[in-house]
């Protein structure tokens, strides 16, 4: 299986099915190569990778973004995440390490997406 379709399958898996095809245009409305390459490298190279479960992979993914500050992408991770298998209070605690070391200002931006992401859930619901 090439990259991009272990990539694929791998996102399916995390964003569900009935979101797949949402998130693909998503990403080839900004541009057709980048979602080829986000895709294939991310979700086939990288999120497809040995060595730790999806869902620590989920959790280490939303401390980086909380911390770069990159909401659009906190916001697929965070779904993702809870795909994944991780709780509200693993997010909450990944979410302190954030507060630690780069800033309660991070962490509170990330907890305002958190509750946006929430909101939807139950809407959908």
């Amino acid at each position: 299986m090439d990259d991009y379709k272990r990539g694929f399958e791998q996102f399916k898996q995390m964003v569900g099915d009935e979101n797949i095809d949402g998130l693909i245009e998503r990403f080839r409305s900004v541009c057709p190569d980048f979602e080829k390459e986000v895709v294939s490298v991310v979700g086939g190279r990288i999120w497809t990778r040995k060595g730790i479960d999806l869902k620590t992979r989920s959790l280490c993914s939303i401390c980086i973004l909380a911390a770069l500050g990159r909401n659009s992408a906190l916001k697929l991770n965070f779904e993702m995440a809870l795909n994944n298998g991780a709780t509200i209070e693993e997010i909450f605690e990944a979410l302190f390490q954030v507060a630690a070391y780069a800033g309660f200002p991070a962490a509170w931006d990330a907890l305002i997406k958190l509750e946006d992401v929430l909101g939807e859930i139950a809407q959908n619901d």
